[in-house]
């Protein structure tokens, strides 16, 4: 039997779920597509994840909306707000489909992925570990899009998904980034998260 999490209501203003429900279905796709492009099993695997959080926050959204509705009028405010919570929602199961594809081994035409490997940007996951020198670093100082064409584009902290995150966001020891850009760039970038490159090129 699959363990289902408990929700319990937590007062969180609508604006602030229904920006969350956005960027994170907005992220789900590019992680979706780039897991099917590239057979990446861990961003697949991602994508799932999320669509977990995603279904918790609109559960949260429509207690939300069922508290705040006082009267006939209150609810017809509202309804705009469900439905779009009820489109990112879709969108989240739509990218979970996609990333069926690779989490259940049914793969893409080859022809697909030959041509996709030749797009300039795609996404990469990178996780902090004890020997990289980007431990303790602002994203600024990193100064990643001029070295090496790259953009930390999430990042994710235990449980917590910080989606385009700040300058001035520091980076941790086990932090697990959401990275675009060049193949080349991504995989140096990659690396020094990793500690096999002791130094940023300039």
């Amino acid at each position: 039997m699959p363990q289902f999490e408990k929700i319990e209501y937590k007062p969180i203003p609508v604006s602030e779920l229904l920006l969350e429900l956005k960027n994170l279905s907005e992220l789900m796709i590019d992680l979706a597509y780039s897991a099917a492009l590239f057979n990446d099993k861990e961003l697949a695997e991602d994508v799932l994840e999320l669509e977990v959080r995603i279904d918790t926050l609109t559960y949260l959204l429509d207690m939300e909306i069922m508290i705040a509705a006082r009267d006939a009028k209150d609810a017809e405010t509202l309804i705009g707000v469900s439905t779009v919570a009820a489109a990112a929602d879709k969108i989240s199961d739509a990218a979970a489909d996609i990333a069926g594809i690779v989490t259940r081994n049914i793969g893409i035409h080859p022809i697909i992925g030959e041509i996709f490997e030749k797009v300039e940007e795609r996404l990469m996951k990178a996780t902090i570990k004890k020997d990289s020198i980007l431990i303790g670093k602002k994203i600024l100082e990193l100064d990643l899009a001029a070295r090496m064409g790259v953009d930390i584009i999430a990042i994710r902290r235990n449980r917590d998904w910080i989606l385009d995150p700040v300058e001035t966001e520091l980076i941790f020891l086990g932090d697990i980034l959401i990275t675009r850009g060049a193949p080349l760039g991504i995989k140096e970038f990659k690396d020094l998260a990793e500690g096999k490159l002791k130094k940023l090129e300039y």
